[in-house]
């Protein structure tokens, strides 16, 4: 049996680009893609902090240290410039695999600058 988990996460990422007229996606700063372990085209859930749409999409690379998250296509509805957004990729993972599974988790601040990594989420307290 295999278990849909959390593989990868950017936790608060500022939206830089809406672009209507494209073809689709979410170009993402190459350099978040590979510390997030997030592959070009793969699928991806964005979640909008600021109006509570969640869609899904796929990754593209973007240009390396631009910090660029650009949503595309018709996921341009969705989100606006400066909206916070939580892009999250999932995986399957059979029953070994998940007693190990650690995701990669990214926070980022204010200019989609790296705020630190984690690989556990805080347990929440009541």
């Amino acid at each position: 049996m295999y278990t849909i988990m959390l593989k990868a996460k950017l936790h608060m990422a500022r939206v830089t680009h809406a672009v209507l007229n494209y073809e689709g996606s979410c170009a993402i700063d190459g350099e978040l893609l590979d510390l997030a372990g997030i592959r070009e085209n793969e699928q991806i859930q964005i979640y909008n902090v600021e109006g509570g749409q969640r869609f899904t999409t796929y990754a593209i690379r973007a240009e390396e240290g631009t910090k660029v998250i650009s949503v595309n296509g018709a996921a341009a509805h969705l989100a606006s410039v400066g909206d916070r957004v939580i892009i999250c990729s999932y995986a399957h993972y059979d029953d070994r695999e998940v007693e190990q599974h650690q995701p990669a988790l990214v926070y980022l601040q204010e200019g989609n600058a790296v705020s630190h990594t984690s690989n556990a989420i805080p347990v929440q307290l009541a």
